[in-house]
């Protein structure tokens, strides 16, 4: 039976959490997921997460979380990562750094998955090669057929790049950290899905799940200015993605947005 995996975008503050509690079980199984992976470097008032928030998403049934650049923002994230093997920071970080950037877990079947985080450079924090760190991954540990792979990054022009030199060794490279979900999901020649975003689950109307008012103020008079996190209009974007237990080849991607 191929495995289907729900890579959910990144789940923005306590608007983002709420809607996941109330509805992620159930779009779970209308989707018949096997794994939920979700992004959560943002659920901790817009910026970071800690150790209670991520025994929450797991809780409400994120089965891996991934991050990305504001994973370090909150105080007790040291603990968290050392704590839950479950919580990933991205791969790519220097050596020494808590946590791990990888980890198989299994479905409920009992079929391995296997999830990767990495962390783009372009316009983003100076930090190791991505590409050079998951080629050392890859070629130290075969581990299993379904390999994800979170790359969170800003540039799509990165993304796309991860995706081909990634192709026919994942199955699956989804982006994250811009927030937009994108239309370019496809399977790519050898086997690997991909998409440049998968978006955000966070209040619709907002600037990147960000109050509308205080974006636009902070734009216009290039002060800082405190963003709040956006309430209502919550909306989840994210992927399905069906692969071959087997092989680890992808068979299909296909974008959702839930409301």
């Amino acid at each position: 039976m191929p495995v289907r995996i729900l890579a959910i975008g990144d789940v923005i503050g306590r608007p983002g959490r709420m809607f996941l509690r109330r509805r992620l079980a159930d779009i779970a199984a209308s989707e018949k997921a096997d794994l939920v992976i979700a992004n959560g470097e943002n659920v901790a008032g817009g910026l970071g997460i800690t150790k209670a928030e991520a025994a929450e998403l797991h809780n409400y049934g994120v089965h891996v979380i991934t991050t990305g650049d504001h994973v370090w923002r909150r105080r007790d994230i040291h603990e968290a990562l050392e704590g839950d093997r479950c919580l990933l920071r991205p791969l790519n970080f220097p050596a020494g750094a808590p946590g791990s950037g990888v980890v198989t877990t299994a479905t409920p079947g009992g079929v391995p998955v296997r999830v990767i985080n990495l962390l783009g450079r372009i316009f983003l924090e100076p930090i190791d090669c991505p590409f050079e760190s998951v080629t050392r991954l890859l070629e130290r540990e075969a581990g299993p057929p379904v390999t994800i792979v979170d790359f969170h990054a800003e540039a799509t022009s990165e993304k796309a790049a991860m995706g081909w030199f990634l192709d026919g060794r994942v199955s699956a490279v989804v982006g994250t950290h811009t927030h937009v979900q994108t239309a370019d999901e496809r399977l790519l020649d050898k086997g690997t899905a991909f998409i440049s975003d998968l978006g955000m689950t966070g209040a619709h109307r907002s600037v990147l799940g960000r109050r509308i008012e205080q974006a636009i103020e902070k734009f216009r008079s290039r002060l800082y200015v405190n963003l709040e996190v956006a309430e209502g209009d919550v909306q989840m974007c994210g992927a399905i993605i069906t692969v071959d237990p087997k092989t680890g080849r992808a068979l299909e991607i296909r974008r959702i947005a839930e409301t």
